[in-house]
């Protein structure tokens, strides 16, 4: 499928208000860098993310890889279309210290079909070291 156009951050800041779900927004996401295909955002460490073992919780670090997937998928659509996860493999390498400011999270699209698309998600700790790897796919409605 060929690139229809390209959204910009404010554009997806602003999706990020509108589209998802109220707990989503409550992730308090930001997104840092925009292009065709890619999006990078900041996912701020907050004690409602922190377990009780010190560190960031896998459903905190799942649902910010979820949500930065949607934002790549918008810039290969030109904006929002309805679309749902249908997989969403996560490996968690390190944790992500409680402590720490803020997790950097990278989504790429490797391949979109008119139905189907794939794609990579990275997730940095601080330090600059990969935290969480996930691989997605999703459906086009």
């Amino acid at each position: 499928m060929e690139t229809r156009s390209s959204v910009d951050v404010e554009t997806l800041q602003d999706a990020l208000g509108s589209v998802f779900a109220e707990w989503v927004r409550e992730l308090d996401l930001r997104v840092l860098e925009a292009k065709a295909g890619e999006v990078v955002l900041a996912l701020p460490v907050a004690p409602r993310h922190v377990h009780a073992g010190g560190v960031v919780c896998g459903q905190t670090l799942m649902a910010a890889a979820d949500t930065a997937m949607v934002l790549a998928v918008m810039t290969r659509l030109g904006g929002f279309e309805p679309m749902t996860t249908v997989q969403l493999q996560t490996s968690f390498l390190r944790p992500v210290p409680g402590s720490a400011q803020a997790v950097r999270v990278v989504a790429r699209v490797l391949r979109m079909g008119s139905r189907l698309v794939f794609g990579e998600v990275q997730l940095f700790e601080p330090g600059g070291q990969l935290a969480a790897h996930a691989t997605t796919t999703y459906a086009l409605l």
